[in-house]
């Protein structure tokens, strides 16, 4: 994972994540977040680009956020649980996945993001 950054919803005026890393890279972009026991709140992996994911393998369950090119949210899901798959969604391109329970409601399709 790269160094570690901030994802900042703009529309609430609040921070999301304070330690996101980056996966742009093929091998980034596979590997995800297998391999992890965990993800702590305040953690979070930008996967670019990204449309879909998969939670196989994982021992824990994720939030989602589906971000446009301007990293505005198209789509939301909280609590995917391991061994799913999420939708693919078009207008996605790039996921933030975040610990489970980490949104709890406060993110929704529309909020502007800042990822920095």
């Amino acid at each position: 994972m790269a160094a570690a950054m901030v994802a900042f919803n703009r529309t609430h005026g609040r921070p999301v994540a304070t330690k996101v890393g980056k996966a742009e890279t093929y091998q980034s972009r596979s590997r995800g977040l297998l391999g992890k026991a965990a993800l702590e709140l305040g953690e979070g992996l930008w996967i670019i680009p990204c449309p879909m994911i998969h939670t196989f393998f994982m021992k824990f369950s994720i939030d989602v956020l589906f971000l446009d090119k301007k990293l505005k949210v198209v789509r939301v899901i909280e609590d995917l649980k391991p061994w799913r798959v999420s939708p693919w969604v078009l207008r996605a391109h790039s996921v933030l996945e975040l610990a489970g329970g980490s949104l709890a409601g406060s993110v929704a399709p529309g909020d502007q993001m800042e990822i920095a």
